[in-house]
Formats: C-alpha cells, sequence, structure tokens
C-alpha cells in the first residue's frame, strides 16, 4: 500500500557517490599547495 518515506540518511546513502581519482587529486592538491601565498604573490604584482 503506501510506500516507505526516505528520511535524509537514506537519501544521502541513495545520492552518495564514489570519489574520482580526479576529485581525490584536487583534494590532495588543495591541502599541500600553498594558495594563500601564491595569490598573494600574484595580487601584489
Amino acid at each position: 500500500m503506501g510506500a516507505k518515506q526516505l528520511g535524509f540518511s537514506d537519501y544521502e546513502l541513495t545520492t552518495a557517490k564514489k570519489q574520482t581519482k580526479r576529485e581525490k587529486f584536487l583534494s590532495e592538491v588543495e591541502v599541500v599547495v600553498p594558495w594563500q601565498g601564491l595569490i598573494d604573490l600574484i595580487e601584489h604584482r
């Protein structure tokens, strides 16, 4: 009869996707590269 209503955690599990190699690489680069230092060098020229 009535379908079970999905909760937020159910929705999260059904829409979660595996992280691609590109996404993993970019997240690692985000941590390692001193972005603010590079931005400061570029902006002050």
